[in-house]
């Protein structure tokens, strides 16, 4: 006789709970109008009775009666145990990066030039940083001297300004008083 049953094959993806896990099933679906194959990833929580499950591991799971809220679904059994490899931050080298991630090997160490060259560059840098120091220091020496002259400046240029705007005033009132003695 057939089993009525559902089966599932995913992998986990948590098992913090404690007796469930966190079952990923990822399903390949078409698209109606544009036809194109889509991934469709549904997560599961599945009843895992003696916590055998790990991070990564390939999983049958199977369809059951209701456990908990949202626990519908237990772990059949395992297919594919994932490997960990426990090591820690510090032990880490370079050499093991590039082991596991070979196409960053490149962007993160730089060409090695011989160091003929970066002595060159070095000398050739240096008196450009002279130049530019000299000139942010006479900036800095010219930049108080300036404040004073504009402060000072500020008082006489306002006053100015004020017998302008009045001046202007003036002018616009005569011309008014003009206008209306004309007609």
């Amino acid at each position: 006789m057939e089993s009525k049953h559902k089966f599932r094959l995913g992998q986990v993806v948590s098992d913090k709970m404690d007796k469930t896990v966190v079952v990923a099933v990822e399903t390949p679906k078409r698209h109606p109008l544009y036809k194109k194959t889509m991934k469709r990833v549904v997560k599961y929580k599945a009843h895992d009775e003696k916590n055998k499950c790990q991070v990564g591991d390939k999983v049958i799971i199977v369809e059951t009666r209701p456990l908990s809220r949202e626990k519908r679904w237990r772990v059949s059994e395992i297919v594919a145990k994932a490997e960990v490899v426990e090591i820690s931050p510090e032990e880490i080298t370079r050499e093991d990066l590039a082991k596991v991630m070979p196409e960053k090997k490149a962007k993160e160490k730089p060409e090695e030039k011989p160091e003929e060259e970066e002595k060159e560059e070095a000398a050739e840098a240096k008196p450009a940083k002279k130049a530019k120091e000299k000139v942010t220091e006479a900036k800095a020496k010219e930049k108080p001297e300036a404040k004073k002259e504009a402060t000072k400046a500020e008082p006489e240029e306002k006053a100015a300004e004020e017998e302008k705007t009045a001046k202007a005033k003036a002018g616009e009132k005569s011309k008014e008083e003009a206008e209306d003695q004309a007609t």
